[in-house]
């Protein structure tokens, strides 16, 4: 007689082998309450929604290039043609259209309903963007249940919400942030790493395999997580022929195909992409021309500023709950990127929630304390009140992440995006004619937050085929006032003119001069970052 297997819910799976918890996370679950936002799991995905959809519009500040120049600018330009520019990295071929098909859909969107205004323009791809993060959260959340029972998984849900960092870039038009969010889901679903499984444990696998095929297709170097996994899988399956000839090849060639065929449809010739991408940024180390870290930045200041006040808690849920597989693949990724010289926080983005996820276990872990013969027992007060030391624990975390996720999502290099915001209301109304931007190329956002097709020029920075020579961005840092003087020999004058404080001091007399008058001024930065403080955006305008 052949025993059934039980069919496994979603909230079952959660305590598959919660027997290989530790005892003291062996715990009943309290009674559910109907106000109990974790009584289900739809509650729970609803508040991942609310949070990020709350994230999304609090988000008021610049942080990388790329969420406008590599995502929204390039969907501009595929939604409506005319205008919208393609950065260099377009012309060479190493960039994907895959992730700004997703921004250029809504913005069709938005065009076909005729509801396209600034406004719109500015918050509806963030509001897209928390849809898809609020996904990740949940998966974070199913996988902290799978690993570690409901419990730690509030807690490892509490941890990914509150982080700083999280708050800060998770909801940004980033490839990253899509990166992230297949990571999380597909590690939920993978044999080797996640213990919610059943006998549809092959289905799964497959999915997983789709989703992080799908995630090396938007960033190649998310290959390294699933080189990792790949690797785990292959050796604790008993399929490994199956794994790898009829799964992970034809999944993965399915994906890889797909991808071509778009990229041959927008490029208009047949480009392999994650080659190029790899040829230039790992193979010719041209990201290196962008910036270049120590060996060890990522494990001495990079990682370590995103999990910020987290970092005890991470280390010691790592150590504690031994799930190596995981604290392993962590230092696997630090370790990769370690050995190039451009780094950049955004690239260890995918590996932040699984650290988080260990803080959540170590937070869990508080609602217990030692007994005199060394064993940890449940609080007698456990579901009236949480222990002192869990308090404490949660007013730190609090105390030290919300003032910085606020500051930084609000305050810190605001006025880049402010400039832009206020010349797209100024461009609806037709008091914009031309914008010429003095200051370090993409310093702003473009065609994708002004929404008007006016001629803008910014100064370039494409990567020069001889090193000895500067770009043109780099010349004007080194001598504004000559460079200047030099560009309007033969330039078109503009009305508008756009640029940072540090060089406004040396340029004020040259745009006087040239019958310019200050407009506007936009703060941005309370200290420096790169180079000297931009402390807040000018606009000029033409007076005659």
């Amino acid at each position: 007689m052949v025993q059934k297997r039980p069919r496994t819910s979603v909230a079952a799976s959660k305590l598959v082998r919660i027997e290989d918890s530790p005892e003291f996370l062996r715990s009943e679950k309290p009674k559910s309450k109907k106000y109990d936002l974790f009584s289900s799991t739809n509650k729970v995905l609803v508040l991942c929604l609310a949070f990020r959809f709350a994230n999304a519009l609090l988000l008021q500040t610049y942080f990388n290039p790329d969420e406008h120049w590599q995502a929204l600018e390039v969907a501009h330009n595929i939604t409506f043609g005319r205008y919208g520019h393609l950065t260099w990295e377009w012309k060479r071929g190493i960039r994907s259209y895959l992730h700004p098909l997703l921004f250029a859909f809504l913005y069709k969107v938005l065009a076909l309903l005729g509801i396209d205004t600034p406004l719109i323009m500015i918050k509806a791809p963030r509001l897209l963007q928390s849809i898809f993060s609020a996904v990740g959260d949940f998966y974070l959340y199913r996988l902290s249940g799978a690993l570690f029972g409901d419990y730690v998984a509030k807690w490892a849900l509490f941890s990914q919400l509150t982080n700083w960092f999280m708050f800060f870039c998770f909801n940004r038009t980033l490839s990253n942030s899509l990166e992230t969010v297949l990571t999380l889901a597909s590690l939920y679903y993978w044999p080797c790493i996640s213990v919610a499984t059943t006998r549809y444990s092959k289905v799964s696998r497959k999915l997983a395999l789709f989703m992080a095929a799908l995630s090396c297709a938007i960033r190649p170097t998310s290959a390294a997580t699933w080189l990792y996994v790949g690797l785990l899988e292959l050796f604790s399956a008993h399929d490994r022929l199956r794994f790898i000839f009829l799964e992970a090849a034809p999944i993965g060639s399915l994906v890889l195909g797909i991808t071509f065929l778009l990229d041959r449809l927008m490029y208009g010739s047949w480009i392999l992409v994650p080659f190029n991408f790899l040829k230039f940024n790992v193979l010719s180390s041209g990201g290196d021309f962008y910036g270049t870290h120590k060996w060890h930045w990522y494990f001495t200041q990079g990682f370590t500023a995103m999990l910020f006040s987290f970092i005890p808690f991470s280390i010691s849920g790592i150590i504690t709950s031994k799930r190596w597989k995981l604290s392993g693949l962590i230092i696997w990724v630090l370790g990769i990127h370690s050995l190039l010289g451009h780094k950049e926080f955004r690239f260890v983005l995918p590996i932040l929630p699984i650290a988080l996820m260990f803080s959540g276990y170590s937070l869990a872990a508080l609602r217990y304390h030692a007994s005199p013969n060394g064993k940890r027992e449940k609080s007698r007060d456990l579901h009236t009140k949480r222990p002192m030391k869990m308090n404490l624990a949660i007013i730190l975390l609090l105390a030290t992440n919300i003032p910085m996720g606020l500051y930084m999502s609000l305050v810190h290099q605001r006025g880049t995006e402010d400039v832009m915001n206020h010349l797209a209301r100024e461009a609806a109304t037709e008091k914009v004619k031309r914008i010429l931007f003095l200051m370090p190329c993409h310093s702003t956002p473009y065609y994708s937050t002004l929404h008007r097709n006016l001629p803008m020029q910014f100064l370039d920075c494409t990567p020069s085929e001889e090193n000895r020579i500067p770009v043109e961005s780099d010349r004007f840092l080194t001598n504004p006032l000559a460079f200047a003087t030099e560009f309007a020999k033969n330039w078109t004058v503009p009305s508008h003119i756009v640029l940072f404080d540090s060089e406004e001091r040396v340029l004020k007399e040259f745009l006087i001069s040239h019958s310019f008058k200050e407009d506007k001024r936009f703060f941005h930065s309370h200290f420096k970052v790169d180079r000297d403080l931009q402390s807040s955006v000018v606009l000029y305008v033409m007076t005659v």
